[in-house]
């Protein structure tokens, strides 16, 4: 399978602050709201269906329901997952979570998502070129893919792994590997070789001292990604 134990570990362990908006997923809330509007400015989500690839406690999977998608959330944690169903029942939001992988996904859903997303975890697999090609199996042709991901540049190592982690303490400490970073020429080879047309590209800034953060043309630390499945 395609995932790091370690990884899965370490990310059930924050299960239970996942939707404490004070705690150490509490960047994830920030930028939760600019990934929203960053799929809304490419595609219409109401009445799609979206499989969100790494879902977590559900922070993006519930926006796209409450804007009336009609989503799949799947994570390798199993905690996450318990998290992520407790929440959605607690606000009565029609989602099915899934504790499976992607490619445990293919067996049954190949070729039925209108839309993919997948935040946050290219960066903590082993090989990020194949989830990107699981992910682009379950889309329909023509289907949309939404990513965000980590630039491999110093000003990233410096904000996203010195500054986040063991200055400021906004993220646990080695939630980052470095090494894993994902330049976007190398993305856009990855998106190429599964049959994805990149088409659009935007930096992603969080600002921790105001705790907000925005869609912009820089992309030397966090990025969002679009790319459409080929037909």
């Amino acid at each position: 399978m395609n995932y790091d134990t370690v990884e899965v570990s370490k990310f059930s362990a924050l299960a239970s602050q996942w939707w404490d908006k004070t705690g150490p997923c509490a960047p994830l809330h920030v930028l939760n709201p600019c990934r929203l509007q960053f799929i809304q400015r490419n595609a219409v989500i109401a009445n799609k269906n979206i499989l969100d690839v790494g879902c977590g406690a559900g922070i993006l999977t519930e926006s796209l329901a409450e804007n009336r998608a009609q989503v799949i959330g799947i994570d390798a944690s199993d905690s996450v997952i318990a998290e992520a169903q407790a929440h959605a029942a607690a606000k009565r939001l029609d989602i099915t979570y899934k504790h499976l992988t992607v490619e445990e996904m293919l067996s049954n859903y190949t070729g039925q998502f209108d839309i993919v997303t997948c935040m946050e975890l290219i960066e903590h697999v082993p090989d990020p070129c194949k989830l990107i090609a699981d992910c682009a199996q379950l889309l329909k042709p023509g289907g949309k893919f939404f990513l965000s991901t980590i630039n491999r540049t110093p000003r990233a190592y410096l904000l996203a792994i010195l500054a986040a982690e063991y200055i400021l303490n906004i993220l646990p400490k080695q939630t980052h590997d470095y090494k894993k970073f994902i330049k976007p020429s190398e993305l856009a080879d990855m998106l190429q070789t599964a049959n994805l047309k990149l088409t659009a590209l935007n930096g992603l800034q969080y600002k921790p001292f105001t705790k907000t953060a925005s869609i912009g043309s820089d992309v030397r630390v966090n990025y969002l990604a679009y790319a459409i499945k080929e037909i």
